[in-house]
């Protein structure tokens, strides 16, 4: 394994037209091999990955957005008026646009429009084999605009439908794994990103016990928690939870509740926080007072099994590998179950990317790709242990962008 490289110099901001030339290449590439004419994108992060468009605007469903790319040529954006400015200041520069919210067409002509001539210029010059249009329908993807649009798109494109619950199937294809397989390689500058962040919070979980104690409310815990990471250079805190309960925690994904910290307790957090568009997606345990010695087998054993995943996170292994390494250490050390349901997963422009540490998933681990190891165990009824740790694969076997968790629990 190889250390961390030590670096709080905040990597420059967004990427340059050769990034995206590259990205595009490899897009294009899957596109002919699969003979599509055109890929359809709708969400934020495909359309962040190709164009740079980063903006929270996105958290706004009033208005659908779209990138379609070309089997030749640059893509073109056909997006709502209020986002071209934003988007001219990166590398696109076809940028079509109408003015949405529109109460009779939200866009749905000009996307037509768009989308046929890719579709007609791919076959002029590829062949009539080369007319399907590529669109997200596997697993962790959807499709980011109304349905009735979407039915109204397709007719103005292939004529009316003769299927009831998915028109057009055949002219639509299923196209995830183009975008799936080109994001899940990370370069290196999208990799310094999420390193710089990871540090970041690492940072702060290492000085946790200086601004949490015994007597604050999990409002409280959150609030401070966001603040320092804030103040560490992060651009945002765009995901928290975590729980604080006597001798172990039952649930981790839940908003605080108000409840005081009290001796006894053990505190989770796991972040999810951003820099330039990139995450990094880790927790921390921390004890207060006197904590059953129950917890702290718990804590080395998922501990340990973060380290098993560690040796086995190399290229050649897959994430069925990871698991099964992470999984006999568990069982070994009594594991009642899991409820979390996979032990790790990707990691990039958004908090949960594809592949999944799990028994079924036997994607090939990679140089450059970007992992979390998520190891988790219910250790007693009602009580479980997680931890967390990010990492990118290497030639030579894992380099972590966190810095390593504490081998025993933390304890104030």
């Amino acid at each position: 394994m190889q250390l961390q490289k030590p670096t709080l110099v905040p990597p420059s901001r967004g990427f340059s037209h050769n990034e995206f030339s590259t990205r595009l290449e490899r897009i294009q590439s899957a596109m002919h091999k699969r003979k599509l004419g055109a890929l359809w994108l709708t969400t934020e992060a495909d359309i962040q990955y190709c164009t740079g468009f980063l903006t929270q605007f996105w958290q706004s469903p009033t208005r659908p957005w779209y990138v379609v790319v070309p089997l030749v040529g640059k893509p073109i954006a056909v997006i709502p008026e209020i986002g071209v400015s934003c988007m001219r200041g990166e590398w696109i520069s076809d940028i079509r646009s109408w003015s949405s919210p529109h109460a009779h067409d939200d866009g749905v002509s000009l996307i037509t429009e768009t989308l046929r001539e890719v579709r007609v210029d791919a076959i002029a010059q590829c062949g009539n084999e080369f007319g399907a249009i590529g669109i997200n329908k596997g697993r962790e993807t959807h499709m980011r605009l109304p349905l009735n649009d979407f039915d109204q798109i397709s007719e103005g494109l292939f004529g009316p439908s003769h299927t009831s619950n998915f028109p057009h199937a055949s002219n639509f294809v299923d196209a995830t794994a183009v975008m799936r397989d080109v994001r899940l390689v990370k370069s290196e500058a999208e990799i310094d990103k999420i390193r710089f962040v990871a540090t970041c919070v690492s940072n702060v979980f290492a000085r946790l016990l200086d601004f949490v104690h015994v007597g604050m409310r999990d409002d409280e815990i959150f609030r401070a928690f966001k603040v320092e990471c804030l103040n560490a250079g992060v651009d945002d805190v765009a995901y928290l939870v975590g729980a604080a309960a006597a001798d172990g925690y039952d649930d981790i994904i839940s908003p605080p509740s108000g409840r005081v910290l009290a001796p006894g307790d053990v505190l989770i957090l796991d972040t999810g926080a951003k820099y330039d568009g990139y995450f990094c997606d880790f927790d921390r345990n921390f004890g207060f007072g006197a904590v059953h010695e129950s917890v702290h087998a718990a804590y080395r054993a998922v501990w340990r099994a973060t380290e098993a995943g560690l040796d086995a996170a190399r290229p050649g292994n897959t994430c069925a590998d990871i698991f099964r390494a992470m999984d006999t250490v568990l069982q070994a050390a009594g594991a009642l179950g899991d409820s979390v349901g996979r032990y790790g997963h990707g990691l990039g422009i958004q908090l949960t990317e594809p592949p999944s540490h799990t028994d079924w998933d036997t994607t090939v681990l990679v140089p450059g790709m970007v992992i979390t190891l998520e190891p988790g165990m219910v250790f007693a009824p009602g009580r479980m242990m997680v931890h967390e740790e990010n990492l990118v694969i290497r030639e030579n076997g894992p380099e972590l962008l966190s810095i390593r968790a504490a081998p025993q629990l933390p304890v104030a």
